[in-house]
This record gives C-alpha cells, structure tokens and sequence, in this order.
C-alpha cells in the first residue's frame, strides 16, 4: 500500500478507538478525528491542475505563497495535506497544419520548462520533480511536495510519434490524447466547431493514434482517456497493454455531459485495470443556473478564440463563481466517487481537481479544503484502506503497472 507515512503508535491508538463504530453513531468530532488520521497516513495525489500561463514560477504567478490567483500553491497544498500534483502543460487545439503543429510543440516545450522551475530553480527546497512511483513515496516521506507534469491534448505530438519520447525525457508522465477537438491521434468528445470538426473524423482512435498508444506503453507514459470519444475510449482499452487513467472526469448517469463517462465506460475502464480521477468542477457534477451556464460558456469562447489568455480566463471563472456560485459541492463531488466506485470498484477511483482549469466547488474550492474530501468519505463509512486507495493509491498502483509493461516491452525489443 502506497502510504505517506508507517503508521505511528499515536495514529493507531486513535484508528482503533473508533474501528467498528457505526458512522451514524459518530459525532462530528470522532469523524473528523478519523478523518484526520486517515489523512495524514494517506498519500494524497491530485492529478489534474493546470498552470495558468508561462508566468507560473515567477513573481506574477507565485506558486510559493497563499497565492489568492490560485487554487493549488505550495502553502494551499500543506494546509490541506495534499503531498503531490501533476501540473498539465495545456496546449489548445488549432488547425492541423504547419502553424498549427509548430504552436502545439512550441506551447508544450515552453510549459514543461515553467512546471519545471518550480521545483528545480524556484522552490528546489520545498518541492522535488517525480519521474516514477519510487520517486512520489521518497519525496511525499522527505516532507516535499511532489511535483509531476502532463500534457493536456496530444496535438503536441503532432504527427511525429517520436516527440513523446521527447516530452518522456523531460518528465512528462501522462499524455491526455485530446481535447475540446478531434486531432491525428483520435476523436474528441467535443468535436470544434469552429475548426469545422465532423461529429466523427476517425471513427475513434486512428491508425497513428494506435501508434501513439504503443509508444507510450513502451516508454512508460500513461494515456489519459479525459477528453476523447466514447469510441476512442474502447479503442484505447483494446490496444493498450498498460493500464489507462481518466485524469479529470465525472459520471455520466448523475450528469449527462459530454466529458463525463458512462457507466459502459467506467466498466472498461476497470476491465482494463485503469481509473478514473473524479473532478471538481461543478458543471460535470450538477446542472449549474442557466445564468453561470451562460457566463462560462460566454469565457470559455474568448478563451478558444484568443481573446483571453488562461489567466484572464481564471479572473473571469472568479468573478463568475461570485456572482453565480457552483449548483456542486463536496457531498456531489463526492456523490460521484461514490457512483464510480460502485459501478468500477474501489480500485478505479481517484481524484484529479482540475483546479486552476475550472474546478473548484464549495468545500472543495482549493487544495486547503482538501481534507473535507475525507470528512466526507469517512462520514458515509468508506475504511481507512478505501480512502487511501481513493486519494493516490489506486493511481500509484496504474502507473507502477505502466513501467512494468513499459520495462517488459524494451526487455522484449531488446531480445528481438
């Protein structure tokens, strides 16, 4: 079991206090208590929080401080025992030509060079970059925050499979194959409009996205189902030999929307070993007022047209949360592990926030708030081994499974 810490003598005195006693039966005060202990003991992994531009890691964008800018900062993620985050370098999706293609590397290698100063020219002493699970257990037990880094939309990649080993070499640990729009690699699960998108361009995953898939198995990169198809889902299942995570989605049968999955979904998704990471951004959990459906649909159109830049996007996201607040709390948020958990099984539920990218809810608005998250689950009785599987072992446990198909895959190359 993935744990931050070995269980002391104290955290055992206080778990057994309370074993086998019914939940209806607790008082607030024991279950946060628990909630406390279990918390602490857990490795708590998020792994979804975007950057909010190429200002990240300076003075503009201060990770470093109780950032007000910010929903995940270093001072947020230690008030709310949060130990580690995947950082994702977005790259929007444009028109699949020369410029095109040229932007998507060029915004990729920018950003993971800006996650990167964060932990190795900015904050060295407070956080360390992690490239494997070894790497997450050594850091979170060290007392640093661990740092990890993705890529949200694999139109980076391009048409040249062999950037992935590229982004590999600079730490990049999970690839999201789309986003809002279909690319080379696969369908999205929004085609653009905008970008002339038919509903259906490849029929799910292509024949360069079945390459794609491959590569990043022998490599060790976990393929990220967040954002495509439902065809493109099953697609990827079938040829990936590693286990797949959904960094960043909720359930479609207690909100239908296009980024959440199905229930047909999440079984092959938990047939394929993989998770999904339950996000907390309010419009994939609950129907929102038609007034906050409205206003974020009216940013979300600057910020695809280029009239606003991410951090513009999430002053905006903001004044919108104030005016119109989220219909999702934690209780929803948690409605929907829950659903997860009992259509997938406890093993293929996690938690991605998307935090500095949309999410945020009440009791659940920052990384500070993140304990509320495990008030919660004790309150409706999940164990303390569930809750720790819920919050970065379920997730730890794919990613070990993906360096070892990746270790048996060049073992194999190497004795062909």
């Amino acid at each position: 079991m993935f744990l931050k810490r070995p269980n002391g003598l104290s955290l055992v005195v206080l778990t057994v206090t309370f074993i086998g006693c019914p939940q209806q039966a607790m008082t607030e005060r024991q279950i946060t208590d628990v909630a406390n202990v279990i918390h602490e003991k857990a490795l708590t992994i998020d792994t979804h929080v975007d950057i909010p531009d190429t200002n990240y890691a300076t003075k503009v964008f201060d990770p470093g401080i109780d950032n007000p800018k910010l929903k995940c900062d270093l001072v947020k993620m230690d008030k709310g025992g949060v130990d580690g985050v995947f950082l994702a370098a977005y790259v929007k999706q444009k028109e699949r030509n020369e410029q095109g293609y040229k932007y998507a590397y060029e915004s990729a290698i920018t950003q993971l060079a800006v996650i990167r100063r964060l932990p190795e020219k900015m904050y060295p002493d407070r956080c360390e970059l992690a490239k494997s699970p070894t790497d997450v257990e050594r850091i979170a037990k060290s007392g640093k925050k661990v740092i990890m880094i993705a890529i949200e939309n694999g139109f980076a990649i391009g048409k040249d499979v062999s950037k992935i080993e590229e982004f590999y070499n600079l730490g990049v640990r999970y690839i999201t194959l789309s986003h809002n729009g279909h690319n080379d690699i696969c369908d999205s699960c929004k085609p653009s409009v905008k970008l002339g998108d038919r509903e259906s361009e490849h029929d799910g995953l292509s024949e360069f996205g079945r390459e794609v898939v491959t590569e990043m198995n022998r490599l060790g990169v976990i393929t990220d189902v967040s954002h495509i198809s439902e065809k493109s889902l099953y697609d990827v299942v079938k040829v990936s030999r590693a286990p797949v995570i959904a960094s960043h989605s909720g359930c479609r049968a207690l909100l239908d929307h296009p980024r959440n999955l199905n229930d047909k979904q999440l079984k092959a998704l938990a047939k394929n070993g993989g998770v999904i990471q339950i996000v907390a951004l309010s419009g994939f959990l609950k129907p929102d007022s038609p007034q906050r459906d409205k206003s974020i649909s009216d940013v979300e159109d600057q910020l695809d047209n280029g009239k606003i830049g991410i951090s513009q996007f999430l002053a905006k996201m903001r004044e919108i949360d104030a005016k119109y607040p989220p219909s999702a709390d934690v209780g929803v948020f948690v409605d929907q592990i829950e659903h997860a958990v009992k259509v997938a099984g406890i093993d293929h539920v996690g938690i991605g926030s998307d935090f500095d990218g949309g999410g945020g809810i009440p009791g659940f608005n920052d990384h500070s708030e993140a304990l509320n998250v495990t008030i919660e689950l004790v309150r409706r009785g999940y164990s303390e081994d569930d809750i720790i599987k819920i919050w970065g072992g379920n997730f730890l446990r794919v990613w070990t499974e993906v360096e070892k198909v990746a270790q048996e895959l060049q073992r194999g190359s190497e004795n062909g």
